[in-house]
C-alpha cells in the first residue's frame, strides 16, 4: 500500500514527507477498512508535519479529510456494508467514559485520539476506522467534493454553533480558507450577512462569489459592527483586530488548533459583555448535523486537486496561502482532473 510518512517533523519547505510502501492495516471486530479516493489537505496536517502539534507517533501518516469505500470490515461491524462509501475524520476514537464524553461533549475528551496524528491517516491508499466514528457521505456530493467537508466543513459548523450565530445576525469571518469558504455558506442559508476579512485578492474575490456582503483586510472596517466572529488565521495578532469590530455583546470564536501568542489587549475591547471562546474539534453530532445541512442548502466546494505524491507540494501552497477554496489529494487509482 503506498503512503506518505513523516518520520520527523520539519519545515514543509524540505518535502518531509516521504513515499513508502506500508503494510495494509489489520482489522479488528468493530473496523473497516477503506480503500481511500480522496484526502483532503488542512492546517491541522501542516501543524503536525511542522511539529507545532507535537508527534504522538513517529513515522505516522498524515491526513483526516478521508473519503473511500469500505473494503473490508470486521465480524463485529453492524453499519456499513462492503463497498458503501464512507468518511473518516478527524475525530478517530474517544473513551465514552469521562466526564466530558458523559456531558456530550466527546470532543474534549482527554483520552481522544485523532486521525492523521494519533493514527495513520489518509495520505494513504487504505487506512482503518472504528466503524462508530465513520460517516456516511450524501450522495449529492462527489468523492472531491465531500473531503474538505469531513474537517474544514464540521469544523467551521461547529465555529457557527460556539459562536452561537442566529439567524441574519451580521457575521465575520478572519482569514478565508477551506473552513471559511464552507463556513460562510451555512450562514448564507441562514439568512445571515457575512463580512469577510482577508489579504488576499483571489480570496475576497471568492469570498464575494460566495455571497459575502463586504470584503476587506483584517484592520479595516465592514459597514456596520459584527454580531458573531470566527477567526480562521491561525494568527493571535487577528484576536484584537476582531474584537474592535464586535458588537456589545457579540462574540468570537477562535478556530484554531494551533495559534501565535495573542498580543496583549485593552480591556476596553472586551468590556460591554463580549465572548471570546475557542473552538476544540469536533463530535460526531456536529458531523452528522453538518453534512445534513449541506446537502439541504447544496454546499458548493471549491477545490484544487493534486496526486497524492504531491502532497508536499499542496501544504507548501496551502502554508503560503495560494490555494483558493480546499486543497485534495487524489490516489492514483482514482480518475478525477486537477485544476492546479
Amino acid at each position: 500500500m503506498r503512503a506518505l510518512q513523516l518520520l520527523k517533523p520539519a519545515p514543509i519547505e524540505t518535502a518531509p514527507l516521504v513515499p513508502v510502501d506500508a503494510p495494509a492495516p489489520e482489522l479488528t471486530a468493530h473496523s473497516l477498512r477503506i480503500s481511500v479516493r480522496a484526502c483532503g489537505v488542512c492546517h491541522t496536517d501542516l501543524h503536525v508535519v511542522e511539529g507545532e502539534l507535537p508527534p504522538r507517533k513517529l513515522p505516522v501518516t498524515p491526513g483526516h479529510q478521508v473519503v473511500g469505500t469500505v473494503a473490508a470490515r470486521g465480524g463485529a461491524v453492524t453499519r456499513f456494508q462492503v463497498g458503501d462509501r464512507v468518511g473518516v475524520p478527524w475525530l478517530h476514537w474517544t473513551c465514552g467514559e469521562c466526564d466530558a464524553c458523559r456531558r456530550g461533549q466527546e470532543n474534549l475528551c482527554a483520552r481522544a485520539q485523532f486521525t492523521g496524528w494519533d493514527v495513520d491517516g489518509g495520505y494513504a491508499e487504505g487506512l482503518v476506522v472504528d466503524e462508530r466514528f465513520a460517516v456516511a457521505i450524501p450522495a449529492g456530493f462527489s468523492d472531491v467534493e465531500a473531503a474538505p467537508l469531513l474537517c474544514a466543513g464540521i469544523i467551521g459548523y461547529r465555529s457557527l454553533r460556539v459562536a452561537e450565530l442566529q439567524p441574519g445576525e451580521h457575521l465575520g469571518l478572519f482569514g478565508f480558507g477551506a473552513s471559511a469558504h464552507l463556513a460562510l455558506q451555512i450562514a448564507r442559508g441562514w439568512g445571515c450577512p457575512v463580512s469577510v476579512f482577508t489579504r488576499g485578492a483571489g480570496h475576497r474575490a471568492l469570498a464575494a462569489a460566495l455571497g459575502a456582503a463586504w470584503t476587506g483586510a483584517a484592520d479595516q472596517a465592514p459597514p456596520r459592527p459584527l454580531d458573531r466572529a470566527i477567526l480562521f488565521a491561525p494568527a493571535g495578532e487577528l484576536v484584537p483586530l476582531a474584537l474592535k469590530q464586535l458588537r456589545p455583546g457579540g462574540a468570537l470564536a477562535i478556530n484554531a488548533i494551533h495559534l501565535s501568542p495573542i498580543p496583549s489587549l485593552d480591556y476596553a475591547l472586551l468590556y460591554g459583555e463580549r465572548v471570546v471562546r475557542s473552538v476544540a474539534n469536533a463530535t460526531r453530532q456536529d458531523a452528522a448535523d453538518f453534512l445534513a445541512e449541506a446537502a439541504r442548502i447544496g454546499i458548493k466546494t471549491e477545490v484544487q486537486t493534486f496526486p497524492l505524491a504531491d502532497a508536499n507540494r499542496a501544504l507548501l501552497m496551502l502554508k503560503r496561502s495560494q490555494i483558493n477554496g480546499a486543497a485534495v489529494l487524489i490516489m492514483d487509482h482514482q480518475r478525477a482532473s486537477t485544476n492546479n
